[in-house]
């Protein structure tokens, strides 16, 4: 059988960071939560050039990331 390839996503980001500068230049980062605003990625996603493609793969990027399981606690009566 063949093996599944797994994704070096760390060859695939050309530039690390400059999505990040253009958007605190632009207004759409967020200084109390440190990230990028999902509104501005989206907005931004639409256009062309090279900010609409790095918005377009860091919304990507988003979906593949692992969401943490959380336990509820059952309680007895």
């Amino acid at each position: 059988m063949a093996q599944k390839k797994k994704l070096n996503i760390k060859k695939a980001i050309k530039k690390p960071g400059s999505l990040t500068a253009t958007a605190k230049r632009q207004g759409g980062y967020d200084k109390k939560n440190k990230r990028i605003k999902k509104s501005w990625l989206r907005e931004k996603a639409k256009g062309k050039g090279k900010t609409a493609q790095r918005a377009r793969f860091a919304i990507t990027l988003g979906k593949l990331r692992k969401k943490k399981k959380w336990k509820i606690k059952k309680e007895i009566l």
